[in-house]
């Protein structure tokens, strides 16, 4: 199944992840601590994926008091290589969704580098989609719009899976909200990827057009 197969299919069944890392850029040896997932099909979570993952070092005070993962946790937690390569198998067939996905797909992709593992799905970011649905919000942090719409949450954060399953929770909210106002019931993955990279001041007339074009 080629990327451009998985690209057309429909937004309301994608894997959302979230990574927990040692800190912000592979590039510069950073590596993934912890991965979490779920898998929403026709809008409703149905699966999960979560793991810890051994970087080969210790990980500094800052990340453990930031993520909550320490040393000890890590210890006996399996190589990266070995949890991404299960992960290929959970995320084969479906787009992807982060919250500042770049980030999570700069991790995704070297973690699968070094494990000589691949994937099809294409991404979208639910924080780009979110600044241009939910302007006046007062950020677009993940915290900030699970207050701001009022989403399911535990009150966990910083943790890969609780994560994940907020930003499904948003993005199946989005897909809710796009179809409320304008009368799209079936919502494209490329849709979604196209409005990430739509002005701001162009969201309405841009979402006018495809719910005319899909009427047409």
């Amino acid at each position: 199944m080629t990327s451009r197969t998985i690209g057309k299919r429909s937004a309301n069944t994608v894997v959302v992840l979230d990574f927990e890392t040692t800190g912000l850029s592979p590039d510069r040896g950073d590596r993934a601590i912890e991965i979490g997932a779920v898998l929403v099909e026709d809008g409703r979570i149905t699966d999960r994926f979560q793991q810890l993952m051994n970087p080969g070092f210790r990980v500094d005070s800052f990340i453990a008091s930031y993520t909550g993962i320490t040393n000890a946790m890590l210890r006996d937690a399996p190589e990266c290589s070995t949890v991404i390569r299960e992960f290929a198998g959970f995320i084969n067939g479906h787009n992807l969704v982060a919250h500042n996905a770049s980030f999570d797909k700069k991790f995704l992709d070297e973690e699968m580098t070094r494990a000589g593992s691949e994937y099809a799905g294409r991404f979208a970011c639910s924080m780009l989609i979110a600044r241009r649905l939910y302007q006046n919000a007062p950020n677009h942090k993940l915290g900030t719009l699970v207050r701001y719409k009022q989403l399911p949450t535990e009150g966990v954060f910083h943790r890969a899976l609780a994560d994940a399953e907020m930003t499904a929770h948003l993005w199946l909210g989005m897909l809710d909200d796009i179809n409320a106002e304008y009368a799209m019931k079936t919502i494209p993955f490329a849709l979604m990827q196209r409005l990430g990279r739509t002005g701001k001041h162009l969201t309405r007339d841009f979402l006018k057009q495809q719910a005319e074009k899909a009427l047409a």
